[in-house]
C-alpha cells in the first residue's frame, strides 16, 4: 500500500514546501486557517498519523507505533515517497517530537523546523518540570481507558485553554472523539510516558520554538529548556494562550511562521 494513501497526504499551492504535523487527536484539518494564508505563496503538504481520523485504524500498528520512532519512520517514508525537497516543517505538540526524531534519523530531510507548543516529556524529572508526576499520568490514562469520550469531554477544554471561548474546547473534543478509543488509549500512553530530552542535544537544524501563555501541557520552563538544548534555536513567546494557538490565535501563528521563513538560513 502507498504511504501517501495510507496517511491521506494532501498537497496544495506551489513554491517553497511546508510540511504540517498535527497534535494528538487531530487531523490535518486543524491547520486550515493557517493554510489559507500560506498557500498563497508556498506548497503545503499535510498528512494524518496512523490511526488518526481519515488515516484509519488499519494503518496503526501497536508494535511499530509502540514509540514515537514508529511515527517518525512513517514521516520519513512519506517524505521519500512524495519526493519532498527539504520542506520546512511546522509541527504541533506530539508532532514536534516526531519531527525531531525524523530529523535525527535523516539529517538531510528537512530545511528547518517550526515547533508549536513543544515538549520533550510530559513527566517531571529531576531538574525538569514536564508538568505531571508518573502517578498523575497513570490516573489520567486509567480515566481514558475507562471512558474515552468522558476523558475527551474533560480534557479538551483544559488542553485548549481559552475558557472564555468554550466553543474552541468543544471543537477539540469533537476532534478527539473521531479517534478509535483503543488507538487513542495506546497512542496517549506512548505520548505521556515518553522522554525525548536526550534527543534535543543532537538536533542541529534551524528551529523556532513557539511558546504559549498558560499552556497546561508545555510550561515556559519547558520552552526555555528546549531553547537551551537545541543549538540553532530561537524561542518565540506568543501572546496566545492554551496549547493550540494555531486554532485559537491563527493570525499570530501565521506571523511567527512567516518570520521564520523570512529568516532563511540566518544563524539564530
Amino acid at each position: 500500500m502507498s504511504k501517501l494513501k495510507d496517511h491521506q497526504v494532501v498537497r496544495r499551492g506551489s513554491g517553497r514546501q511546508i510540511l504540517f504535523l498535527n497534535g494528538f487527536g487531530c487531523s490535518q484539518s486543524v491547520w486550515e486557517t493557517v493554510a489559507r494564508d500560506l498557500e498563497k505563496d508556498h506548497e503545503l503538504v499535510f498528512y494524518d498519523y496512523a490511526g488518526a481520523s481519515n488515516a484509519g485504524v488499519a494503518a496503526y500498528d501497536k508494535s511499530r507505533h509502540a514509540t514515537l520512532h514508529g511515527h517518525a519512520d512513517d514521516l520519513i517514508e512519506i517524505c521519500r515517497e512524495a519526493g519532498l525537497t527539504r520542506p520546512v516543517v511546522v509541527a504541533h505538540s506530539v508532532g514536534t517530537q516526531v519531527a525531531i526524531l525524523a530529523s535525527l534519523k535523516d539529517r538531510s530531510l528537512f530545511e528547518s523546523l517550526v515547533l508549536v507548543a513543544p515538549s520533550p516529556s510530559y513527566l517531571n524529572h529531576p531538574g525538569f518540570e514536564g508538568g505531571f508526576d508518573l502517578d498523575d499520568v497513570e490516573n489520567l490514562l486509567e480515566t481514558l481507558d475507562a471512558n474515552y469520550f468522558a476523558w475527551s469531554r474533560m480534557m479538551a477544554p483544559v488542553i485548549m485553554g481559552n475558557q472564555d471561548r468554550p466553543e474552541l474546547g468543544e471543537g477539540l473534543e469533537q476532534s478527539f472523539c473521531q479517534l478509535d478509543p483503543d488507538v487513542a488509549s495506546h497512542f496517549a500512553r506512548v505520548i505521556f510516558t515518553a522522554d525525548h530530552r536526550a534527543s534535543l542535544d543532537g538536533l542541529d537544524i534551524r528551529t523556532s520554538l513557539l511558546q504559549c501563555q498558560d499552556d497546561a501541557l508545555a510550561s515556559p520552563d519547558v520552552g526555555h529548556y528546549m531553547s537551551e538544548h537545541i543549538k540553532s534555536s530561537r524561542l518565540v513567546q506568543l501572546a496566545a494562550t492554551g496549547h493550540c494557538p494555531h486554532i485559537s490565535s491563527p493570525a499570530e501563528v501565521i506571523l511567527a511562521i512567516r518570520a521564520h521563513l523570512a529568516s532563511d538560513n540566518q544563524v539564530l
